[in-house]
């Protein structure tokens, strides 16, 4: 008899930007692309400024963007929250080290990961023809 297959936990990456910011604005492509090739992991893109009420007064803390949240777990902890360089070859690498755990942090704790992670739920990313929200 073989072992059961343990099931991995999930995964989401949520992009944490404004409307105004044309950084952000010309990442949502490539982070659409990422989404794309990942479809075992839920991508969000998620405008902080149109969700302030539900992501809180941690929000406020986010001064620069495009800002990356990473979760993983059904109730989900944090893995990383930061400001990254806005190319597909960091968010891929962060995808990978993610989804073979050598990105758990215990030092990254934010009240974002539940609101986040409701918030990304409405908002996944589905590919890369997917507009800019």
């Amino acid at each position: 008899m073989s072992a059961p297959t343990a099931h991995p936990e999930p995964l989401t990456v949520a992009c944490l930007c404004a409307g105004w910011c044309v950084a952000c604005q010309a990442y949502a492509a490539t982070f659409a692309q990422v989404a794309q090739a990942h479809p075992d992991v839920r991508f969000a893109w998620i405008d902080i400024e149109d969700h302030s009420d539900a992501l809180g007064d941690e929000a406020l803390d986010i001064e620069n963007f495009p800002t990356l949240l990473v979760l993983k777990g059904q109730a989900p902890r944090p893995l990383f929250l930061g400001t990254v360089m806005p190319h597909a070859g960091t968010l891929e690498r962060m995808v990978q080290a993610a989804q073979a755990g050598s990105l758990d942090s215990a030092t990254v704790r934010t009240a974002l990961a539940g609101p986040v992670a409701a918030l990304a739920a409405a908002h996944q990313v589905q590919g890369a023809d997917t507009p800019a929200p």
